[in-house]
């Protein structure tokens, strides 16, 4: 059995991009993500790698945007009014096709808000953010071990399909410290024959997301939409537990889903039939799975650390068949087990009254 190491969340990413084969980062330091470019200024030296403090947001995704062009496997990290300066030269990755992660340890808003936990980023990260038709690939871990599992498969993700990936922690994530196994991770070699790496007996390569020809844009914007079918085809993941009986399904991500869990096992406990389904990919969302289960149950609780968000996109696949309702807390606050417990029983009340009556 292999050895496991205490670490936070924040330092997590740092060593599980850095095992995956990155050796670039550029951010900038925002609470509550700090401790990752800290700890990556002191890292990736030793891995000869490069580290660079931008003057700012904006600068930090164009660096990303110029290492990603040149072939490098390469990454940036900030909290959420961070990540809203870098949203122009995200589009500008997806447009040119040129895969990056994005690391976003979200704090609550709107504006600079508090440096408390919040998932109230999901709008910003699902539904575009920056301008244009394009999609992130968005995963969200829920826990430490998880994390750095995720980076990995975000890196490979945005190698196989060309375009940016966004990990979603919120500030507990961030800032939790739990043992992870690091295990042999060893990266795959990737072919980056479209880089920008001079001619090199070859004809020269372009990177750009300029297409002055309307029809030569629609014509870019057909070819993503396939790429982005072929996204949602293939990479949706979700776990489940305790669904196989559940007439309350609670849907959850993140630290919002480990607070549910818990919930879940009390409940049970108390005799309510409920059960938890945990989406792992916000983009693209786990339709196909969530589908087989909004037609078992007979509730729907939502539960998101923000005024409710990702709700939107549970009742678009519900459409009308079930109830859904929400419990959610904002600007930095959490909700308890008690509290998620509690939402429980006045579903499971509901259910059983309609049955007596």
């Amino acid at each position: 059995m292999a050895e496991k190491i205490l670490m936070k969340g924040n330092e997590a990413i740092g060593e599980a991009a850095i095992s995956a084969g990155c050796r670039h980062f550029f951010g900038y330091p925002i609470t509550p993500q700090s401790e990752l470019p800290a700890y990556l200024s002191k890292r990736m030296p030793k891995v000869n790698g490069v580290f660079l403090q931008a003057e700012s947001e904006v600068s930090a995704i164009n660096m990303v945007y110029g290492a990603s062009s040149a072939g490098a496997r390469v990454m940036t990290s900030s909290s959420s009014p961070g990540v809203s300066l870098k949203m122009e030269g995200i589009s500008y990755l997806a447009c040119s096709e040129l895969p990056a992660l994005i690391c976003n340890v979200m704090r609550a808003g709107p504006g600079l808000g508090t440096i408390q936990p919040s998932q109230a980023d999901y709008f910003q990260a699902i539904k575009g953010g920056g301008h244009g038709d394009y999609k992130l690939i968005a995963l969200a871990p829920h826990s430490v071990q998880e994390i750095i599992d995720m980076v990995r498969l975000a890196f490979e993700l945005a190698d196989k399909y060309l375009t940016p990936a966004i990990i979603m922690i919120d500030g507990l994530l961030g800032q939790m410290m739990e043992p992870v196994d690091l295990g042999d991770y060893t990266p795959g070699k990737v072919e980056k024959p479209w880089a920008v790496t001079g001619c090199q007996g070859r004809p020269s390569n372009a990177i750009t997301s300029i297409h002055i020809d309307p029809r030569d844009m629609e014509k870019h914007n057909i070819k993503l939409q396939k790429k982005f079918a072929e996204i949602e085809k293939h990479e949706q993941r979700s776990e489940c537990q305790y669904m196989e009986d559940a007439e309350i399904m609670i849907v959850a991500y993140g630290t919002s889903a480990r607070i549910c869990k818990s919930a879940v096992r009390d409940a049970r406990e108390q005799g309510m039939k409920v059960g938890l389904f945990r989406p792992i990919s916000l983009w693209p969302f786990p339709v196909v799975e969530l589908d087989k289960h909004v037609n078992r149950v007979k509730e729907i609780l939502v539960v998101e650390l923000s005024a409710g968000q990702m709700i939107e996109d549970v009742r678009l696949l519900n459409n009308g068949r079930k109830p859904v309702s929400f419990h959610g807390r904002m600007g930095g606050m959490t909700p308890t087990v008690e509290d998620v417990v509690l939402e429980i029983r006045k579903i499971s009340d509901r259910l059983t009254q309609k049955v007596g009556a």
